[in-house]
């Protein structure tokens, strides 16, 4: 009987919860639509593809065997040729002025020395303020390079008389769940994670703090309800709410991005489920905590984008962290979210297979739930606190 009161009252909370969400606006919008636009802004926006590299060229030889080498860069996605410089002094103003990021310098006396069997060095300049572009270009420039000099030399022995080279040692890759490595196949996964975690966390954590400023919690005081049945009361409705923030996020990862989906939509819906369930516990218990919606949404974003977008693996690898900081990622539930979306999305494993992850986001619930509960009092704050 007292559990069937309970069932009753804990739905009356969330009939109650969600005529407040439908009366606000903005919160309602900020659950459904935020989600999927910051989703498809930020999933056009971040790549880590580098491709069209601003390059400028100096070729100080200006022979048939530089203008051949030049060519080489000409015809490839990954440089753009924007300037062909007459002098050292335009290159410098080119990267000062951030026009180009690299540069091509071939010397003098270039392919006098290529014939003469000495070695016939060019030059490479990159702009280190963009590292990134930087070492991904060089990278491109000595794989020309080395195409290149693979090639004169063939041509060498071809007309030595050797028409047939056998390679000692050959190098046969394969790529598994991303043959294309292409940037988005891991970067939209953990957008979805990010964005689920930041708005989770950011419209739950207004829930307790809007009773206390608009002054019903006095009037909830005096019901018979129990705390515990006024934060699943709480929940429920936030957690529908997710229910269909996942299946439009994944959905966008489908259909838009082209995000493979190899695993089972369910096993997959169901732990991002429960990831849900532990952020939007989280901003409840920020919520009952400050009683202030403005210091709530501060705090919220606080504890879940910084940490979410540095600390979970996203962009940067954890493993390369300090001890001390890989440590505190174990507390960062989106880490566990991005590695379960990217093994049942990408890879096409089971949960079974993701046990660790499972277990940990099963811990930080069920920690997140438990301490919730037993701080959310349904008391006046005493005069003068």
């Amino acid at each position: 009987m007292n559990a069937r009161k309970s069932i009753l009252r804990i739905l009356a909370l969330a009939e109650k919860e969600w005529t407040q969400i439908r009366r606000d606006t903005r919160s309602l919008l900020l659950s459904i639509g935020i989600p999927a636009l910051l989703l498809l802004l930020f999933g056009y926006a971040l790549t880590m593809d580098v491709k069209l590299v601003k390059t400028a060229v100096l070729d100080q030889d200006r022979t048939a065997l530089s203008r051949r080498l030049i060519e080489k860069f000409s015809h490839t996605e990954y440089l753009s040729i924007l300037r062909y410089a007459e002098s050292q002094k335009e290159i410098d103003e080119l990267i000062d002025s951030g026009a180009i990021v690299m540069a091509l310098v071939v010397p003098a006396e270039f392919e006098k020395r290529f014939q003469s069997g000495k070695s016939a060095d060019v030059q490479l300049i990159a702009d280190g303020s963009d590292s990134t572009s930087s070492m991904v270009s060089m990278g491109y420039v000595k794989s020309i390079v080395f195409n290149f000099n693979q090639g004169q030399k063939i041509a060498e022995l071809g007309r030595a008389g050797l028409s047939e080279i056998r390679v000692p040692v050959d190098v046969r890759s394969r790529i598994w769940y991303n043959p294309e490595l292409e940037s988005k196949n891991f970067i939209v996964p953990g957008l979805i994670a990010i964005i689920m975690a930041i708005i989770s966390a950011l419209i739950t954590s207004l829930t307790i703090s809007r009773e206390w400023e608009r002054g019903t919690m006095e009037t909830l005081i005096t019901t018979p309800v129990r705390p515990f049945e006024v934060f699943i009361g709480k929940l429920i409705p936030y957690m529908l709410l997710g229910v269909f923030d996942i299946v439009v996020t994944l959905s966008i990862g489908y259909f838009v991005f082209g995000i493979p989906l190899k695993g089972s939509f369910v096993e997959l819906a169901s732990l991002a489920l429960l990831f849900l369930a532990g952020t939007s516990g989280l901003g409840i218990m920020i919520s009952s905590a400050t009683r202030v919606q403005v210091l709530s949404v501060q705090i919220a974003i606080m504890v879940t984008y910084l940490p979410s977008f540095i600390l979970s693996g996203f962009i940067f690898p954890i493993n390369n962290m300090p001890l001390l900081i890989r440590v505190i990622t174990y507390i960062i539930p989106a880490k566990y979210l991005i590695t379960i979306i990217k093994g049942i999305a990408l890879k096409g494993v089971g949960a079974s297979l993701l046990w660790t992850q499972v277990a940990f986001l099963c811990a930080f619930t069920a920690l997140v739930m438990a301490v919730s509960i037993r701080k959310f009092t349904l008391t006046l704050p005493e005069k003068g606190g």
